[in-house]
């Protein structure tokens, strides 16, 4: 990999640019990501020189901007803050004497964290990282029992939202939490659907939209223009 190399935005930020060169690939790939630090990663065939790539990078220049300039700033939570997730306006409040963070009312729209303060932001991505994994499960339960995975993983991804191995092993972004509910079930019928079908073939959008029923189309529309939205916190 090379990292020697910088893309400049309009704004005068410079972006690292990272070109890996692999065997068996004929195209040049860009890859801009966000998160968790701004670089874009370009893969390119052993013959293609690091002076195309350059060039195909500053060819791009519009998409790019557009990319990097979507990305939400970072919001730190705080005792206090409201912050929407699940689909519910949740009011966060700190206790450094409790030592479990627990909801304080049967609608869990009262959020109250335990332990010391400097621990208060971590515990908070935690909790909602634990909720959105139970979340899961309980969604996938509704499906027929041939699509459930063997393993199921949280991370944070900044360019897909879940993922499905060929061994049934499943991952998916924690940050779906942000999102609506029906967004976030869609994500889950969507992966779910590739232990039937490993590619987007119409084979595998039919299944989708038999797991998911109707509204699939609105759910999918606003993940592609909203996701970005979701990385607003931590």
């Amino acid at each position: 990999m090379n990292s020697d190399f910088f893309f400049t935005l309009q704004s005068g930020e410079q972006i690292p640019i990272i070109i890996e060169t692999r065997h068996g690939v004929r195209n040049v790939t860009l890859r801009p990501k966000t998160m968790p630090k701004k670089e874009i990663h370009v893969t390119k065939p052993w013959s293609t020189s690091t002076k195309f790539v350059l060039n195909f990078v500053e060819s791009k220049q519009k998409w790019i901007e557009k990319i990097f300039n979507s990305v939400p700033s970072k919001e730190h939570v705080k005792p206090g803050d409201t912050v929407e997730f699940f689909g519910r306006n949740v009011l966060l409040k700190h206790d450094e004497n409790i030592r479990s963070n627990k909801y304080l009312n049967t609608d869990k729209t009262t959020l109250c964290i335990g332990g010391g303060a400097d621990m208060f932001e971590r515990r908070v991505r935690d909790f909602i990282k634990s909720e959105l994994l139970e979340e899961i499960k309980i969604i996938i339960k509704t499906t027929p029992r041939e699509y459930w995975p063997k393993h199921i993983s949280l991370r944070d991804t900044t360019s897909r939202w879940g993922s499905c191995s060929s061994t049934g092993n499943m991952s998916f972004s924690w940050r779906l939490a942000f999102a609506p509910y029906e967004v976030m079930r869609y994500v889950v019928m969507h992966e779910l659907s590739h232990t039937k079908h490993m590619d987007h073939s119409p084979e595998f959008w039919a299944t989708v939209s038999q797991l998911y029923g109707f509204g699939v189309e609105r759910a999918k529309r606003w993940l592609a223009k909203n996701g970005q939205s979701l990385h607003k916190y931590f």
